[in-house]
């Protein structure tokens, strides 16, 4: 009977210790822990990320050079942008550190973003995307609930930041993702239930892992549609999170606490320098708290800072300056037909007049243009018109016949 022998160093079954037995041959365990050392250097296998080299970018954008990016597309907001660059930056370098440079492990700050609707949070978001080479993925919390419900798993952030990495799971390990609408998943009391809280803080608890980091299991599908698929396991130490929200008022949450210690004369004084119509400036993460986030998500979200409300002036840049703006893609749309459409100062007062009236934000600019221009967009492709101007009568009329009234 012929003697088995290893089909890759061809010694037989009496000269090595282990010979393991495959479909059409053997390896010995010589042979084996050398496959495995080659498949370990070259980023495969279970320690294949101990051993893979850092991250390797061309040019890493300063933290200036990112506000510069982030300032073409979005009006003010100075303060969000220099916190978004720094996080942004700093996320650049962690991915660049020498795996071997075990002395000082540098640690992801995740970021939350606060601010009233309309104020520019999704667009930092998708403006940053745009300059990022790293996968970046919008996701919105409010589809979310506790595992076993029906909704999604919070696992499902991973699937879709791996179908924009092309299901690469190294680039997926080193990407940033934006949760939208955190505030939704808020604790809806203070007093503990026995009904359990499956979209508010269920979320929040299956969130934790997820900031922090670890290793989980992703459905490369989605979760429930496809169980018998293989699940991709993905690292998400080196994944940085934004998360944004509106948290409609948290104001009143501030303004408690900072007339908590309203007590003699000097302590009426400090009240009088509290800008009443910007207390988002003053939020702290006891707010966050008080509005019904669990202190352990607060925790894994280092990184706070604020939107400030959007007033006239600034409403009006917002209007004409970005190079996307609205006015600039209505100007577009006429230009397509042949059409020079200009606007008059006068109408873009009235529609900015009308826009604080809805306290809607920059969102609210596009569906007052959109009133405006209805009728002209309708009737003027018919005709020969080579332009046309939208004046402040104009505007008037169109408002005053349309819905917004």
């Amino acid at each position: 009977m012929a003697r088995k022998t290893c089909n890759f160093c061809g010694r037989n079954d009496r000269e090595v210790k282990l010979l393991i037995t495959g479909i059409n041959g053997y390896i010995c365990e010589d042979c084996a822990v050398q496959a495995y050392q080659v498949a370990t250097a070259n980023g495969y296998g279970p320690d294949a990320r101990h051993t893979e080299k850092a991250f390797q970018l061309k040019r890493v954008p300063k933290p200036k050079e990112i506000k510069e990016h982030l300032d073409q597309y979005v009006i003010g907001q100075d303060e969000a942008k220099r916190f978004l660059s720094v996080a942004v930056y700093n996320h650049y370098k962690r991915l660049q550190q020498p795996m071997a440079d075990n002395d000082v492990e540098i640690e992801k700050s995740n970021v939350i973003l606060v601010g009233s609707t309309g104020t520019g949070k999704t667009l930092l978001a998708r403006t940053i995307a745009r300059l990022l080479d790293v996968p970046f993925t919008i996701v919105d919390a409010t589809v979310f609930t506790e595992a076993g419900y029906v909704g999604e798993d919070v696992e499902s952030i991973l699937t879709r930041l791996l179908q924009v990495a092309d299901y690469d799971v190294e680039a997926t390990q080193r990407g940033i993702v934006f949760v939208d609408e955190i505030d939704k998943i808020a604790r809806k009391t203070d007093n503990p239930s026995i009904t359990r809280d499956v979209s508010g803080e269920g979320v929040q608890q299956g969130l934790l892992k997820l900031l922090e980091g670890t290793v989980v299991n992703v459905p490369p599908k989605g979760g429930r549609k496809h169980p018998d698929q293989e699940y991709i396991p993905v690292d998400t130490h080196n994944i940085l999170f934004i998360c944004g929200g509106a948290f409609d008022g948290i104001e009143r949450k501030i303004a408690q606490r900072m007339n908590t210690h309203v007590v003699g004369y000097n302590s009426v004084q400090h009240v009088r320098k509290i800008d009443k119509d910007d207390l988002m400036q003053y939020i702290v993460p006891q707010d966050l708290k008080s509005f019904g986030l669990i202190p352990e998500l607060i925790g894994r979200l280092p990184v706070l800072t604020y939107l400030n409300p959007l007033d006239r002036d600034a409403l009006m840049r917002i209007l004409t300056e970005p190079k996307n703006s609205i006015i600039k893609q209505y100007e577009k749309l006429f230009d397509m037909d042949g059409i020079k459409l200009t606007f008059a100062q006068e109408a873009l007062e009235v529609i900015v007049d009308k826009a604080i009236d809805y306290k809607l934000g920059a969102r609210g600019l596009r569906s007052i243009v959109e009133s405006v221009m209805m009728d002209a967009m309708f009737e003027i492709p018919s005709k020969r018109l080579k332009s046309f101007t939208v004046t402040a009568e104009y505007a008037q009329q169109q408002l005053g016949k349309s819905h917004l009234n």
